[in-house]
């Protein structure tokens, strides 16, 4: 996979690399971030097997999670960028096994130091817009949890809107479906 890496005001949005492991593993070993990721925390000696899923996503499909840095000190703030769903059984896919069942989701998950200052919005904006731009990809959604307000809010500042529910996404139990709106 070729280099991409994007650049906001305030974020640089670049491929994951192996190394990002025990930067990950603030936010997968945080319940409170977790809560509405399936609920389950990650061990930080398991942390570098999530960044191998991001990889393998990149390398399968040519999309999958940036890892999000702070411009003016390089800290690891998350991540966002686009995961793929079978939309029959509302598990993580690839585009070529799900075929015509493939749902691509522009998702975003932040470590907690770090929510509250519009990072995740512009994160996803940026993400959103390389998908579109570079990949070709259209009908985006956003899987949410009813219950995760701040996420909720993030896809209305996307003009995002809900669209349906999913009752037994396969780790998460019940979730909204939010539209992001064609350019």
């Amino acid at each position: 996979m070729s280099e991409v890496r994007l650049e906001t005001e305030r974020l640089v949005l670049r491929l994951p690399r192996l190394d990002d492991g025990p930067a990950a593993a603030e936010y997968l070993g945080d319940p409170e971030v977790m809560r509405f990721l399936g609920g389950q925390t990650v061990p930080p000696e398991n942390a570098s097997a999530v960044v191998e899923k991001w990889i393998q996503r990149w390398e399968i499909d040519g999309v999958g999670p940036f890892v999000l840095e702070r411009r003016e000190d390089g800290s690891f703030v998350g991540r966002s960028g686009i995961l793929v769903w079978d939309d029959r059984r509302w598990t993580h896919s690839t585009f070529a096994e799900a075929g015509e069942h493939a749902q691509p989701e522009l998702g975003w998950t932040l470590v907690r130091r770090f929510w509250r200052n519009g990072y995740a919005t512009e994160a996803a904006r940026a993400a959103r817009d390389w998908a579109r731009t570079e990949r070709g990809l259209t009908g985006l959604i956003s899987v949410v949890n009813p219950a995760n307000v701040a996420s909720q809010r993030v896809a209305e500042r996307l003009g995002a809107r809900p669209t349906g529910r999913v009752v037994e996404l396969f780790d998460s139990g019940t979730a909204d479906v939010w539209l992001h709106p064609e350019p």
